[in-house]
């Protein structure tokens, strides 16, 4: 059967058989053959597609590697686990951010502790400035699920009031172009800082602020599925969320 799979990718991105082969140093015909015949192509070719395309190894081909290997690749891909997000350095979090050369996403209910470092205000904003495409995902204040997670933490409605205070300390960063932010009404299990292909994790715990849940540093590696898995489910939240109001 064919890939069709790697044949709309290069659709897509107006890429031809030819540009392909070039950029591999390889011959045209044996890019033919992996998607006609859908050819199974070297490992360090599947690396240099993925990666020309944007697009998951395991995607393009999802039989070629074995579920043992995904699961030693994917465990190849946590950086640091720290017990609490307190013990995350300060500045690691500059660095995740400066590092990004594409794009920047926060998915979170509040974030205050993020808003309120204006270094980090400082550097999503020089990044947006610089062509970085800076995503914010805050909880709406009037959900139910804000309410229901203010509730879990013990801290009643003063979860809504730090989105609504996060609202306010985020005014001039959302007149900045490339920057966009949305309210979203979703149940999160765990917030999501991400900067092109790093990823901080901040899980979620059940009667625990997220200051004081497990927060996992994460960085793709090819065919590994850990990373995927984060980034997807922000797309997922960001299809449903609704753009913030100019002066909401």
């Amino acid at each position: 059967m064919p890939n069709e799979r790697l044949r709309a990718a290069l659709l897509q991105q107006g890429l031809t058989v030819a540009a392909l082969a070039e950029f591999l140093d390889v011959d045209p015909k044996t890019v033919e053959r992996w998607i006609t015949k859908d050819r199974t192509p070297y490992r360090r070719h599947r690396y240099a597609v993925a990666s020309r395309l944007k697009l998951d190894e395991t995607y393009l081909w999802p039989e070629a590697l074995s579920k043992e290997q995904i699961t030693s690749v994917s465990d190849s891909e946590i950086v640091t686990v720290y017990p609490h997000r307190w013990s995350v350095p300060r500045d690691a979090w500059g660095r995740l951010f400066t590092d990004a050369e594409n794009e920047i996403g926060i998915l979170v209910y509040s974030g205050l502790f993020l808003a309120e470092d204006n270094g980090a205000q400082r550097i999503l904003a020089d990044r947006a400035r610089a062509g970085v495409r800076v995503r914010v995902l805050l909880g709406d204040p009037d959900s139910p699920q804000v309410a229901e997670r203010g509730a879990d933490e013990g801290i009643g409605e003063s979860m809504a009031a730090k989105i609504r205070n996060v609202l306010v300390l985020y005014k001039p960063l959302s007149a900045v172009e490339n920057v966009e932010i949305r309210l979203h009404g979703t149940v999160l299990y765990n917030s999501i800082y991400f900067a092109d292909d790093q990823v901080f994790v901040n899980t979620h715990v059940y009667g625990a602020p997220a200051s004081n849940a497990p927060s996992w540093h994460l960085r793709k590696v090819p065919g590994g599925e850990l990373v995927s898995t984060y980034l997807e489910s922000f797309e997922r939240v960001w299809e449903g969320a609704k753009p913030l109001q100019q002066g909401g």
